[in-house]
């Protein structure tokens, strides 16, 4: 039977940055579901950010506001669990999205008939925080685009990004760090759905080897990638190989930025094609 792709987004993402992804996967004969992580999507939108009221955007309400990741994990699961009754799940993660994927696939092995990770965190022996303090990470290039910040992150409950920034700087910061690869109308384009508000919690949850572990897990390496660079992508995969040496990553690499695939996803939609369920 074939299988149906259920496609996490990453930080301050939306379904919507899945659009081309799944346009290419239809054509190819393949079923897919794009997921709003809970706050996300039409939650996450606000008539400030629309209007660029900077002044009150900065401070209003988040809708993720206390919204934790164990909340987004049984999300996940329950939609997991709703498409495995039509036939065999492939739970596919791109960038922060992985750490739901992980989550997943620890708690319901079962239910999930292969993981992919899009250059996507897979946490097997640290936490988010410290992988965030290993020298693979230190090149990335995402604190300089995280100058499109807004507002107090401890007063807000949640990180705010002001995608919409017409600022030359902030822009060539963003296209530096997510799609040096494309062209800036791409950039924009994709910039046009992003969630301005990310939660906090990124939850400490490792892979689990007695379930993560029993399940065909598959790494897309992103070799321009700058936001999550190839040294941290290829350390998630040696770590996890070194976890279950009996079940490694089944390893593809394209020659793209951190949203490359998304923008432009005809690579992506081939090796997903190519997967088998278990």
């Amino acid at each position: 039977m074939a299988p149906t792709f259920v496609l996490v987004h990453g930080s301050n993402a939306t379904s919507r940055c899945f659009s081309v992804l799944q346009r290419e996967l239809a054509q190819r004969g393949h079923r897919s579901l794009a997921v709003d992580l809970l706050g996300h999507g039409a939650a996450g939108f606000s008539a400030a950010y629309q209007a660029q009221d900077l002044a009150k955007f900065a401070t209003e309400p988040s809708p993720l506001a206390g919204v934790t990741h164990a909340d987004v994990v049984a999300a996940v699961t329950d939609v997991v669990r709703r498409a495995h009754d039509h036939g065999p799940v492939i739970l596919v993660g791109h960038s922060r999205g992985g750490l739901t994927v992980t989550s997943v696939a620890n708690a319901v092995p079962e239910l999930v008939d292969r993981t992919v990770y899009v250059s996507a965190w897979c946490c097997v022996d640290d936490t988010p925080a410290g992988y965030l303090r290993n020298p693979a990470y230190a090149s990335t290039a995402l604190a300089e685009a995280a100058k499109v910040m807004v507002g107090d992150p401890a007063q807000l409950g949640v990180i705010r990004m002001n995608w919409r920034s017409a600022d030359p700087a902030h822009l060539a910061a963003l296209k530096q760090a997510m799609l040096a690869d494309g062209t800036d109308a791409e950039l924009l384009s994709f910039l046009s759905g992003m969630d301005p508000d990310e939660s906090l919690d990124a939850g400490n949850d490792r892979a689990d080897a007695a379930t993560w572990g029993r399940v065909p897990h598959t790494y897309v390496r992103l070799t321009r990638d700058e936001s999550l660079p190839l040294a941290l992508q290829d350390r998630f995969i040696e770590e996890a190989d070194a976890l279950t040496p009996a079940n490694p990553f089944d390893v593809h690499s394209l020659d793209a930025g951190h949203v490359g695939p998304l923008v432009r996803a005809a690579d992506l939609a081939d090796v997903l094609g190519s997967l088998t369920p278990r």
